[in-house]
């Protein structure tokens, strides 16, 4: 066998399987596109079949002339579960397991016809389980921060009252996630006071996040970890967490911003949104990068630095779906819980029903 004299029933295999991974791929597309509107998504799944239309490249040339649908003795050949799909996940997840299988009948037979195809064949195969994942985790993550509209980062330096009191305040006005960012807190007393935490956001049925540390955030049973640009990228923090484990990352641009969505994150942060002591960053992005954000993911967004109750409505006309994460601006009041409740009464007259 040569590339010169190939099988013509090997021809046909790649052909059939080369349109099965094109399409497969659109219909991923297309539930990227208009299910979970997230332009991201959409332009990986454009990329991956790009790498279906590289890959043909890299195959014996004009394999449509080995095409014989008339003779194909599987065209009518159909299965019950076919016919079926139980929502528009369910065609994606068929999808995505269909383009898996093309790619492996290609990675098999094109070593027979082609020098490196079958190795470009299988790099693509796990890109689109990658893939697969990251649509399957976008729309499962939405559904479980939908209700989220505050977001409390806890300092106890920064704290008017006790830390653990400051917890129990905001979780009981009304903050859906609470997140534990201590720098310079021992491991043990890190551990001990994350394993506090999550126990109280677990018997209020809220999301607990560790800041920068997945290890404490595993061991303490938290809900997840976030991560600043320079810290561990989210595969890395995914390994280490679990794969139920959210991750978010924080980003300052819209450059930022598509380089962490290429990584998988669960949730992104945007900001500063206003000038703010404890995200020193120079300039506040300001709410028009959150508008920007919006145009290019639709993961959960949550809008970070300066946030008051004061200019919280600015954050909530540029984005009204995004979460609103604050730190001194509710922890350092004498009331916590009030400053949480003052923030939700400007959400509900200026962004979506919570």
């Amino acid at each position: 066998m040569t590339d010169d004299h190939p099988d013509a029933a090997i021809l046909r295999i790649l052909d059939a399987n080369l349109n099965r991974a094109r399409e497969g791929l659109r219909v991923m597309e297309e539930h990227a596109r208009f299910v979970l509107e997230d332009a991201a998504l959409s332009r990986a799944c454009k990329e991956a079949r790009h790498g279906v239309r590289d890959l043909a490249a890299a195959l014996p040339p004009d394999l449509v002339r080995a095409r014989d649908i008339a003779g194909d003795v599987g065209t009518g050949l159909k299965t019950h579960a076919e016919a079926q799909r139980a929502d528009a996940s369910d065609v994606t997840a068929a999808a995505a397991k269909r383009t898996q299988e093309a790619l492996r009948v290609i990675e098999e037979y094109a070593k027979a016809v082609s020098t490196g195809a079958g190795s470009r064949a299988e790099r693509l195969r796990y890109s689109v389980y990658e893939l697969e994942l990251r649509l399957r985790r976008h729309g499962e993550v939405r559904e479980r921060l939908s209700g989220a509209r505050v977001y409390v980062i806890l300092t106890e330096s920064l704290c008017r009252n006790g830390w653990l009191e400051t917890a129990e305040a905001v979780l009981s006005a009304g903050a859906e996630m609470l997140q534990l960012r201590e720098k310079a807190l021992p491991d043990r007393e890190l551990l001990d006071r994350a394993k506090r935490l999550a126990d109280l956001c677990r018997s209020r049925e809220r999301t607990f996040i560790v800041n920068d540390r997945p290890d404490i955030a595993r061991l303490a049973g938290a809900d997840g970890v976030h991560v600043g640009r320079s810290d561990l990228p989210a595969p890395q923090v995914r390994r280490i967490l679990g794969p139920r484990g959210l991750v978010g990352v924080s980003t300052h641009n819209t450059r930022e911003l598509e380089a962490s969505l290429s990584e998988g994150p669960d949730y992104v942060a945007v900001g500063p949104m206003f000038p703010s002591s404890t995200k020193p960053l120079g300039a506040p992005a300001g709410p028009e990068a959150l508008r920007e954000a919006r145009n290019v993911t639709s993961l959960p967004r949550v809008a970070i630095g300066g946030i008051r109750p004061d200019n919280a409505a600015r954050v909530c006309e540029a984005d009204p779906d995004a979460i609103l994460c604050v730190c001194s601006a509710v922890i350092s009041e004498p009331s916590p819980g009030s400053a949480v409740e003052a923030l939700l009464r400007v959400m509900r007259r200026n962004g979506p029903a919570v």
